[in-house]
């Protein structure tokens, strides 16, 4: 009877022991790794992030059971920062090959790209968008325009009403303005839109201006277009269509006294800005074609783009088209002025740009990007949070992505150096996790090469 009782004990007592939890077969374990917080630039050191169904699941500072996990991926000394979001880009529509369009989703991912703003609508891409998200296709998260609102394709009151409601049926994310569109036009665009709840970015028509334009709440103006037009007084009596590449040919009239009141008018109506300040110091800028063609990048795309492109730069900017070196200098620096402002006084603004445009390919030209916004005086923080949470604001999904934490997209690029520190520490990338998968910087070099490769036939 006594040794009945002893093994009555001893099986309650395993009953009520712990156990040990049995791990996941598809989760995957991040160790060690120093997570940058966005929102405030801290860090959290030698942290384990764990991560299962393409979500965040937890974030700890130590583990238990650590050899149990299938996958885990070595995180010491480096730094784990959200995936950044490209907020102007251009998505490859037909005629275009589908694998020329995946090649260019990748060279976005493999710079630590997770979501993308494709600035030029097509059909396609609302099937594109619904692929991605279900993972049936390696791509960023995409959010796509409408095809474009311009001079051409909108040239009256009726069609604009037609084509708003249009696009918003069709379920395009907003609506893509071009230059050229006519004031009364645009206005029944902005009109119509609001009505149909469908926001609208882009460019600002010179017959709109930027007053105009900014009271009129887009959702972000992109290039910073139409604020140094914005700067010229009114007693110049210029012609606003003689205003070259983005007010270039103003320069020489901008009041710079003016500055302030269109920040404050960008904050007013919560305008964001994207900058694509790379294409004012790599496009319009005195840097030679036959420079910018020795960069390492340019093997990623096509011969027959590679030349399109220098062609286009060369007609750009050589002595015929009134290019001049003296006054680029003093047009960059009015630019980078006005984005130091919009940045600290403004709305905010979003990390973009514009690519694949003139040597600025995909997801390569968003360091470019940083080291124009770091000439203009921001921090290497205000960059990560222009690319990061900024985004999710703009989206309102701070509950999807744009930070590191418990119940988020695993949208999280590994880095090997301190980003905080240095921004040029996001060209080093160890790897690349988009909603749960991971691409190791082994399998991104081996699918760079292959597009590289492919990138030589074409």
């Amino acid at each position: 009877m006594k040794k009945i009782s002893l093994l009555i004990c001893f099986v309650a007592f395993l009953s009520c022991s712990p156990t040990k939890k049995e791990v996941s077969p598809t989760a995957i374990l991040i160790t060690d790794v120093n997570i940058v917080d966005v929102s405030n630039g801290n860090i959290l050191e030698k942290h384990q992030v764990l991560i299962d169904s393409g979500k965040i699941k937890r974030i700890m500072e130590s583990v238990e059971n650590a050899d149990d996990y299938l996958t885990i991926i070595q995180g010491k000394d480096q730094y784990l920062i959200p995936g950044l979001a490209e907020m102007h880009a251009h998505i490859p529509q037909p005629p275009t090959s589908d694998q020329r369009l995946k090649e260019t989703l990748f060279l976005y991912l493999s710079n630590g790209i997770t979501t993308i703003r494709g600035m030029l609508g097509h059909p396609s891409h609302l099937e594109l968008r619904k692929t991605a998200l279900n993972g049936d296709v390696l791509s960023p998260r995409i959010f796509t325009s409408s095809p474009s609102f311009n001079g051409n394709t909108v040239t009256t009151k009726e069609e604009a009403i037609q084509k708003v409601t249009t696009y918003k049926n069709e379920g395009y994310d907003f609506l893509k303005i071009h230059p050229g569109m006519k004031l009364e036009v645009f206005d029944q665009m902005v009109e119509t839109a609001n009505k149909l709840d469908i926001p609208f970015s882009g460019h600002v028509p010179v017959m709109v201006g930027i007053r105009h334009a900014l009271d009129s709440k887009y959702a972000s103006i992109d290039h910073v277009d139409g604020y140094l037009e914005g700067l010229v007084p009114e007693s110049e009596g210029v012609d606003p269509s003689a205003n070259g590449f983005f007010g270039y040919s103003f320069t020489p009239l901008a009041d710079t006294t003016k500055i302030d009141e269109l920040v404050a008018l960008t904050k007013k109506n919560q305008v964001w800005i994207v900058p694509t300040q790379s294409l004012f110091e790599r496009w319009f800028a005195p840097i030679s074609s036959d420079e910018l063609l020795k960069q390492p990048e340019m093997k990623y795309m096509p011969v027959s783009t590679l030349e399109d492109w220098k062609r286009r730069k060369d007609e750009s900017t050589s002595p015929a088209t009134g290019f001049n070196e003296e006054q680029w200098n003093k047009f960059t620096a009015l630019r980078r002025q006005l984005i130091r402002k919009l940045q600290h006084n403004g709305h905010g603004l979003l990390l973009g740009s514009d690519a694949p445009q003139l040597f600025n390919v995909p997801g390569f030209s968003i360091h470019h990007e940083a080291e124009g916004m770091i000439k203009a005086g921001l921090t290497p923080l205000e960059i990560l949070q222009t690319g990061t949470l900024n985004p999710a604001i703009f989206f309102k999904m701070e509950n999807t992505f744009g930070t590191i934490k418990e119940g988020l997209d695993a949208d999280m690029v590994l880095l090997h150096s301190d980003p905080l520190k240095d921004i040029s520490a996001l060209k080093e990338v160890s790897g690349v996790m988009v909603r749960g998968k991971w691409l190791s910087k082994e399998s991104i070099d081996e699918t760079l090469k292959e597009i590289a490769s492919n990138a030589k036939q074409n």
